[in-house]
């Protein structure tokens, strides 16, 4: 026998995320290429899952196997890994999970280990489950260890939280969460789904019209994403910077004038295919270091500064973030002030980031010394920032969509 397509394919973004530092989605994406419909959405489970669940695995891997995982071989221990995750993760028949773990092992050419993959796997079999429910959570560390997440990112959540809601949201990150799109009112076109009655553009799917994309009728963008561009509140009239635009969800969102900047050659390319497939000829895309902008990009009416940050709010989609996660305030504080240079007097910016961390959240806001509007909370009040009442806060645990920090502020 041989492996699934599926499983080979989950196998192959495993290794491909921790032997070569690959980001997960564009391993899947070469991974799944020539896949058949029918696997796609196992391999998916599986190969995310594992990303996210690697911690925990390797816990139990190494308990039960008694081998440490480092001194595995990279193709060995991905097949053990994606086996654990089904045995404690996935209501998948042990047996099958079992020989396909193996069979793996014998398709990488590593016949000596087929032996030892297969006793380990058997006691997995046996003891994966067990051990994984039996971990405590009663501290962040424990946590970060039933829940698979890095013990700082657990401890910050403990503090900002507390007990409870770092819980609830570990938890949910590790879910998957609603699929939604969002209408293109430039286009006239029609997609499947229920209006949601926060946002009116936001159309929760099963999944995504791979058409309805191609033609630009809808933007796969969650409704904590969404929110981020409804609360610049660009008119007709204005003018908006948007700095860190692509891939151009918000940039497409805004009515008026819109200037993109993006600093890599090869995303501000996809910033400007993507302004054609949405009809978004309002925007100019500029590949520029946003630091360091022409002194003619001035006198805008507002900004946006989708700042590069940690992603803590975004771990339910890009299961790999967690173990590359880096807080940037220095960057964040940087692009805030630059955004502000370049706004009239009188005019806004709105700061929003895809992560729950107050260092980079309201910190910022605080260090810019900038004045919130206290009416973004008014008009959104269904997302209130608990502590910080002037700002928006989208919690996975909570909203059910992606988490984004969001201020308002007055120039």
């Amino acid at each position: 026998m041989s492996a699934t397509g599926a499983r080979s394919a989950a196998h192959r973004v495993v290794l491909r995320v921790f032997e070569d530092g690959a980001y997960a989605d564009r391993a899947f994406a070469s991974a799944a290429a020539r896949l058949d419909e029918r696997d796609r959405p196992l391999a998916h489970r599986i190969a995310y899952g594992t990303v996210q669940r690697v911690r925990t695995l390797d816990y139990a891997i190494e308990a039960l196997g008694r081998r440490p995982v480092r001194k595995l071989d990279p193709a060995v221990c991905a097949a053990l890994r994606i086996g654990s995750y089904q045995l404690g993760y996935l209501e998948i028949a042990p047996h099958a999970a079992v020989s396909e773990s193996v069979e793996l092992v014998r398709e990488a050419g590593l016949e000596r280990a087929v032996a030892f993959t297969n006793a380990v796997m058997r006691r997995l079999a046996e003891g994966m489950r067990p051990l994984v429910e039996s971990l405590p959570e009663r501290t962040a560390a424990e946590a970060a260890l039933k829940h698979s997440y890095p013990d700082w990112v657990a401890e910050t959540w403990w503090k900002e939280l507390g007990r409870q809601g770092a819980l609830d949201l570990m938890r949910a990150q590790n879910e998957p969460l609603e699929t939604v799109v969002r209408r293109n009112r430039r286009k006239e076109g029609r997609v499947e789904g229920s209006p949601d009655s926060d946002l009116p553009d936001a159309l929760q799917v099963e999944r995504v019209d791979e058409r309805a994309l191609a033609d630009g009728v809808v933007w796969p963008q969650s409704r904590g994403s969404q929110l981020a561009g409804l609360a610049v509140r660009a008119g007709a009239g204005d003018r908006t910077l948007d700095l860190c635009a692509a891939p151009g969800g918000k940039a497409t969102q805004l009515a008026g004038k819109v200037v993109a900047v993006e600093k890599h050659p090869g995303r501000a390319r996809e910033l400007e295919e993507n302004c054609r497939r949405l009809g978004a000829d309002n925007v100019t895309v500029v590949c520029a270091d946003a630091l360091e902008l022409p002194r003619s990009l001035d006198g805008f009416d507002k900004a946006i500064v989708d700042a590069p940050c940690s992603s803590l709010g975004i771990l339910a989609s890009r299961p790999d973030a967690r173990w590359r996660a880096q807080p940037l305030p220095e960057l964040q504080l940087a692009l805030l002030r630059a955004a502000v240079e370049r706004v009239r007097p009188g005019g806004s910016v709105v700061y929003s980031v895809c992560t729950i961390n107050s260092a980079e959240n309201e910190r910022i806001v605080e260090a810019s010394g900038l004045e919130p509007d206290p009416s973004l909370a008014e008009e959104w009040p269904q997302f209130r920032h608990p502590r910080r009442p002037d700002f928006l806060l989208t919690l996975p645990h909570i909203h059910r969509t992606s988490g984004f920090f969001i201020a308002r502020l007055r120039v």
